[in-house]
C-alpha cells in the first residue's frame, strides 16, 4: 500500500532519496505501523514529538499500535524550542 511521508525541520534527513521537499509516497507492507514506518527510515522515535495521521494527532508512545492505510499521510515533527 501507498502513505505519503511528511518529515519537518531537523527530521527531513531521514527522507530517502527522491523526496521532494519534505515529502515522499512510499510503499509499506499491510498492517504497517506507524512505529513501523518510522524505523524503517532510521528516524529516531526520541525525535518524534508531534505525530498526524491524516490530520489527527497519534500519540508517539503509541505509534506501534497506530497501524497505516492505503492512502494515509504521515506528517512528523521534532520538539521544536523559540523564544
Amino acid at each position: 500500500m501507498k502513505v505519503q511521508l511528511k518529515l519537518y525541520a531537523t527530521l527531513t534527513r531521514f527522507l530517502p532519496p527522491g523526496a521532494k521537499r519534505n515529502e515522499i509516497q512510499i510503499d509499506v507492507p499491510d498492517g504497517a505501523s506507524v512505529h513501523d514506518l518510522l524505523a524503517e527510515h532510521n528516524v529516531p522515535m526520541e525525535n518524534c514529538h508531534l505525530i498526524l495521521i491524516n490530520g489527527v494527532f497519534s500519540p508517539p508512545a503509541q505509534s506501534a499500535d497506530a497501524h497505516l492505510s492505503d492512502g494515509d499521510t504521515v506528517a512528523v515533527w521534532p520538539p521544536i524550542a523559540g523564544g
